[in-house]
């Protein structure tokens, strides 16, 4: 079976699209074509249905989609496992992290490695947490640093990194700034501005309320910290950030039996050997203050 086909039939299953698949492979959509009608010919099947302006997979492609990423993910393994023999960090190590950790955490982290080894070719996209893990499991990139789920996940590794104390905020002219001794009940009555509730950092959150059956109330919701920051501070609501960007200008709100932390840290595919360029950014990782 071709890897070549399987790579294309992965990405327009992935895409729902032959020409966003076409992107992604640097092909032309023809050459898309011809290789998913190559593979329906040698499995003596059709893999997708055309409806409309839409492509969906038949009961077949379903079959197939799982196992085409596992013999993807062993025929790139191997080639690592002999590539690694070696034992000289080099060739490639695709990197997701999310917006915060990559512009606050990891950028003395990536100067580091990139001058420590040359010869590794740094791949680094910018996902929200949760898109990380998806992408990680789906066997699209090595490594992801990013927010920990709350839970374990099957089939990932989870290395936890820093500790990242959260803060309630304010504008210091916001009527919760004024507040000699604040309770969460007292925080319920206004609205706030947090990550999206499908996050780890907003459902830690909402978590907070739901056990004093206390409402949370969103006026806005963004999974840029640097967004949330600048809206809170302008008054437009309270907000839970990493103490490590708060400043001037805004006021930290001392809740009474409220503490906030995440985990911050590295995952990876349990599944998946890790070349030499991966252990050696996870081992400068661990040693980051």
């Amino acid at each position: 079976m071709d890897t070549q086909n399987l790579k294309a039939f992965q990405a327009v299953a992935e895409h729902s699209s032959f020409s966003d698949a076409a992107e992604e492979l640097h092909l032309t959509q023809p050459a898309i074509s011809k290789r998913i009608a190559a593979l329906e010919q040698q499995l003596n099947c059709k893999l997708f249905d055309r409806i409309g302006r839409g492509i969906h997979l038949t009961q077949a492609g379903q079959t197939l989609l799982p196992n085409a990423r596992k013999i993807l993910r062993d025929v790139l393994d191997t080639r690592r496992l002999i590539s690694e023999l070696s034992g000289e960090v080099q060739g490639t190590l695709n990197l997701a992290t999310s917006h915060h950790i990559g512009l606050h955490r990891l950028p003395p982290v990536l100067r580091q490695y990139s001058q420590a080894f040359p010869k590794v070719q740094l791949n680094l996209d910018f996902f929200d947490s949760e898109k990380a893990y998806t992408q990680v499991l789906q066997g699209h990139y090595d490594i992801a640093v990013t927010t920990l789920a709350l839970e374990p996940v099957k089939k990932i590794d989870a290395h936890s990194i820093w500790q990242d104390e959260l803060c309630i905020v304010a504008a210091p002219d916001h009527p919760l700034a004024g507040e000699s001794q604040l309770t969460l009940k007292t925080l319920a009555e206004y609205p706030a501005i947090l990550p999206d509730l499908n996050t780890y950092t907003c459902r830690l959150v909402k978590g907070l309320f739901d056990r004093q059956a206390l409402p949370l109330t969103i006026t806005m919701a963004t999974n840029h910290m640097d967004t949330i920051k600048m809206m809170s501070s302008i008054g437009m609501g309270w907000a839970v950030l990493p103490r490590t960007i708060i400043d001037h200008e805004l006021k930290i709100l001392k809740i009474k039996g409220v503490s906030l932390s995440r985990q911050l840290g590295l995952i990876h595919l349990s599944e998946r050997t890790l070349n030499n360029a991966a252990i050696a950014f996870l081992n400068m990782l661990k040693d980051t203050p």
